[in-house]
């Protein structure tokens, strides 16, 4: 007898099976038991103190929707530029950052497929030879069975949202990773500008440090001949070799930051800094010194530091203006504060889940597919087979397991809107500081400069006086310190003020929305 191929049965049950799992992907999730969120009242004034005042009108607005232009045209040297391009692409914190990235993209994927079931096929055959002593025909049957089934198994219906939660907080695990991402380069960004001005200015300290050491070495052979011949004393001799040794030692010492400058850029970098992409002050023969261009022939007497002024450096990006009615709310827009508030994101969905522990969870198993004790017969009519075990789980009883990890899920909570509130305290410090420091720089360098060309003045006078008789050495000792320091010093106050700019912009976050194209940050899915 000949058996009629099993067709329409076997697709009305297939129908109905993908009908019923489209139903229940429909009722699942539509109740969550997480709370409403509600972004947190910021706990600081409701506005920055801006720059507006003297100076406030100079520089660079923040444009009001994106705020500070990207680093790109932030910064104004090219070599500077070059160099952050390279540390973008080479350094090791920021690759580790991109595959936290890639990490939480995928934990994310694992999560969203928990909201679907897993469908897989199946087939088996089976051949099976019974003992004589165990049949009751006393001969040795064999069987065989073979089937092939498509279904799904443990599925669980979401009603309380509880898988919704989970993926909710795999979600904003993920977009805080990004936030960490746009951090750890806005960092980088501002770490490799300051060690590129650093570098420079540890540079030019170095460069005043060997000019003033040949003009004082000079100033001593002369006065050397001077002693042997009786014109000067032995106290004014070992005076100016103070000088003397007081210029190797600062020459060794720069000679050594500038090589631990070299270093720590390099580092940032993640690569070997080319030549061409060091600032001027690293590059002696970039620009001739002050000193190198002053006539070799001069005498001790007129040879003076004056000829070693520092030559500062143009600046190396822009300066922002910031508005003094600027709102706080501003701050919402830095990567570390937004970080903050994905982990908060998550905590609130991670209460979702833990109270969905408390209700009843069903899951189901269903197959459809066919059997047959022979593999030729394994499609024909009348072997077709179905399963469907719902199953519902109801606690009862668990030893306060489900009430401990509410606890624990609130108590995460409220430990992320502490790290949230305490993220905008200190974004909001920081911008404080650096607007408050911004606020006195200009009277500062203006101040120092003024005093460098005081000092400069009274070294003339004091070796005027000292030519004539009238003073011993000992006040031109003193007037050569004097204005050795205020050079120092207004390099150091010129390096604060670049590196005030470089701070400013970080403080403020960088460039709000991110433009770049083809970004590999982009929330899955979307």
């Amino acid at each position: 007898m000949s058996r009629t191929p099993l067709i329409a049965p076997r697709r009305t049950v297939v129908r109905a099976t993908a009908a019923s799992a489209l139903a229940l992907l429909a009722l699942a999730g539509c109740t969550s038991l997480a709370p409403d969120y509600a972004r947190p009242m910021l706990p600081v004034p409701a506005t920055l103190n801006g720059t507006n005042g003297p100076n406030g009108s100079e520089g660079t607005a923040l444009a009001p929707e994106t705020g500070p232009m990207g680093w790109q045209e932030f910064l104004q040297d090219p070599r500077l530029r070059e160099l952050v391009a390279l540390a973008l692409q080479n350094n090791r914190d920021l690759r580790v950052a991109v595959l936290a990235i890639e990490k939480a993209r995928a934990q994310y994927g694992v999560e969203q497929s928990n909201r679907f079931p897993a469908v897989g096929a199946t087939a088996a055959g089976n051949r099976t030879r019974t003992a004589d002593d165990l049949n009751t025909s006393g001969r040795s049957p064999t069987s065989s069975q073979y089937s092939a089934q498509l279904g799904f198994s443990s599925y669980e219906i979401d009603f309380f949202g509880r898988v919704k939660n989970l993926n909710e907080a795999a979600l904003q695990e993920f977009l805080r990773t990004t936030e960490n991402r746009r951090s750890v380069q806005l960092s980088l960004v501002a770490e490799v500008a300051n060690a590129w001005l650093t570098l420079d200015a540890d540079g030019r300290r170095l460069q005043l440090a060997q000019d003033t050491l040949r003009s004082r070495q000079k100033s001593y052979e002369l006065t050397e001949r001077s002693h042997a011949l009786g014109a000067v004393s032995g106290l004014t001799l070992a005076q100016t070799q103070t000088t003397v040794d007081t210029a190797r030692t600062d020459v060794a010492a720069f000679t050594s930051q500038v090589a631990r400058d070299r270093n720590a850029l390099a580092l940032l970098a993640g690569a070997p800094v080319p030549a061409a992409l060091l600032p001027d002050g690293a590059n002696p023969a970039a620009e001739a010194s002050p000193a190198q261009a002053a006539p070799a022939s001069r005498s001790a007497s007129t040879s003076t530091p004056a000829a070693a002024l520092p030559h500062l450096a143009a600046p190396a990006s822009a300066l922002l203006a910031v508005p003094g009615d600027l709102p706080s709310s501003v701050l919402l827009n830095r990567p570390d504060v937004r970080a903050a508030e994905y982990t908060l994101r998550g905590a609130y969905a991670s209460i979702g889940a833990a109270r969905a522990a408390f209700f009843p969870s069903i899951t189901l198993t269903a197959s459809a597919g066919t059997a047959s004790n022979a593999l030729s017969g394994l499609f024909d009519g009348g072997n077709g087979t179905w399963s469907f075990a719902p199953q519902i789980r109801l606690p009862i009883f668990d030893a306060g397991r489900n009430r401990a990890n509410l606890q624990i899920a609130e108590t995460a909570r409220d430990t992320a809107l502490a790290q949230y509130d305490k993220a905008v305290q200190t974004a909001f410090r920081e911008v404080a500081d650096a607007l408050a420091e911004r606020a006195t720089l200009a009277e500062r360098l203006q101040a120092q400069q003024s005093l460098q060309a005081a000092t400069l003045k009274a070294l003339q006078l004091s070796q005027a006086r000292y030519r004539l008789g009238a003073d011993s050495y000992l006040p031109v000792l003193d007037a050569q310190r004097a204005l050795y320091s205020a050079q120092q010093t207004l390099i150091g106050l010129a390096l604060a003020e670049q590196a005030n700019r470089i701070t400013l912009y970080k403080v403020l976050g960088g460039r709000w929305i991110d433009t770049t194209p083809g970004d590999s940050t982009a929330t899955p899915g979307t």
